[in-house]
């Protein structure tokens, strides 16, 4: 892997940090990840699959109700070929098929849960911010 470079923000800008440039193959993964886990189901079954050790497939459905089977069947089949989670079928009738997380899916859930800390430390200041903006575009 490429080592990460660094590039200056503009002069103008707020930002106070260094801005990493990644290898090709790093932003593209990066924006595909992105991708799967900004759907509205996919941090949903792993934080479902990391209260439990393995899950059948209608114990999800009963855990995420609002989730459909068509949907959740597909959010599964993305988590499976990106490596967040394995899928385990037992030959039984009818056939019992087990989701678990991977590693992979375990260190993406610890690297996202720092976006909740991110909110829970930043609520009011959002909340605040969503009333100004909701006052001014009322008028």
């Amino acid at each position: 892997m490429e080592d990460i470079q660094t590039q200056k923000p503009d002069q103008d800008s707020t930002s106070h940090y260094e801005i990493p440039c990644f290898s090709p193959v790093v932003e593209s993964l990066t924006k595909a990840l992105i991708g799967h886990i900004a759907d509205k189901w996919t941090m949903i079954v792993l934080e479902e699959l990391a209260a439990h050790d393995s899950m059948r497939f209608s114990a999800l459905r009963r855990a995420i109700p609002e989730v459909s089977q068509k949907m959740l069947t597909q959010t599964l089949r993305k988590m499976e070929r990106i490596g967040l989670v394995t899928r385990t079928i037992y030959p039984v009738i009818p056939p019992n098929v087990e989701y678990r997380r991977t590693e992979l899916g375990h260190s993406l859930g610890q690297a996202v849960c720092g976006l909740w800390t991110w909110v829970e430390s930043h609520a009011d200041d959002m909340e605040k911010a969503q009333k100004n903006f909701d006052s001014k575009t009322a008028e």
